[in-house]
């Protein structure tokens, strides 16, 4: 028996949706959540911005605690412009590309030509969404998991200075500072369709023979990341000769 579109469109949706939650790591026990959170205002009255306002906090909090697990030697308000940048709506969107979001949202067809499926704050909202729906489908410690896996190939900052600027800009002021030449960003790969690209960059500082990726759903993005990836490399050097020039105490003689 041959099946009718509406079957064929159905059944692929479904596939993509299998596919997104594979990709997150987590099994729904209720997979209208995961339905639910995908679904724009658009196309559905039962749409995600409910659990788009759940998942912003649950992603606050967990953000906080990975953030004073591991950047232990900063303070409150530099740790709170870590924040800030790891949850802002670009940041977000560029998980969601990871994700291969967009081809899975469920939009209306004005929506959908208008390029809402590359839009960052429907991509940054349905983040939020999903990670609001994995909180009640499963409580705050699978969506924890979720939030550390998102974050897990994302720098986590690069110190106060860079947390202020762009981390374009902060490579370039950190360079001229120690009188060295800029970086030189060149594009490594393009994948995807022309509609749905992710770039991915490299930077280099060839003085220092060193060099960094990073990829987005533009160029400007991509550099951006590969910036931020640097610089942080960049300073966690300048630590460790800072800790070796410090002199170890020498035991006093008795």
């Amino acid at each position: 028996m041959a099946l009718s579109k509406r079957d064929l469109t159905v059944d692929g949706e479904a596939k993509r949706h299998a596919a997104l939650a594979a990709r997150l790591g987590y099994a729904f026990k209720q997979p209208a959540l995961l339905q639910q959170a995908i679904t724009h205002r658009s196309f559905s009255a039962t749409h995600y911005e409910r659990l788009e306002f759940l998942g912003d906090s649950v992603l606050n909090l967990a953000v906080s605690a990975m953030l004073y697990e591991r950047l232990n030697d900063l303070p409150e308000g530099d740790l709170s412009r870590v924040r800030a940048n790891l949850v802002r709506q670009d940041t977000l969107a560029a998980l969601a590309d990871r994700l291969q979001l967009g081809a899975c949202l469920r939009l209306g067809a004005g929506e959908h030509r208008s390029g809402g499926r590359q839009r960052p704050s429907i991509l940054a909202d349905a983040v939020e969404a999903i990670i609001g729906a994995v909180y009640l489908d499963g409580g705050f410690e699978p969506a924890q998991q979720l939030v550390r896996e998102l974050y897990k190939d994302t720098p986590l900052g690069v110190g106060k200075a860079a947390m202020q600027k762009d981390a374009k800009t902060a490579l370039q002021e950190w360079l001229q500072g120690r009188k060295m030449a800029l970086p030189k960003y060149s594009v490594e790969k393009t994948l995807g369709e022309a509609h749905q690209q992710t770039f991915q960059v490299a930077c280099v500082v060839e003085e220092m023979q060193l060099q960094s990726t990073g990829s987005g759903a533009s160029r400007r993005a991509a550099e951006q990341a590969a910036a931020e990836a640097l610089l942080e490399r960049l300073i966690a050097l300048d630590r460790e000769k800072i800790k070796k020039r410090v002199p170890r105490n020498k035991p006093v003689a008795t």
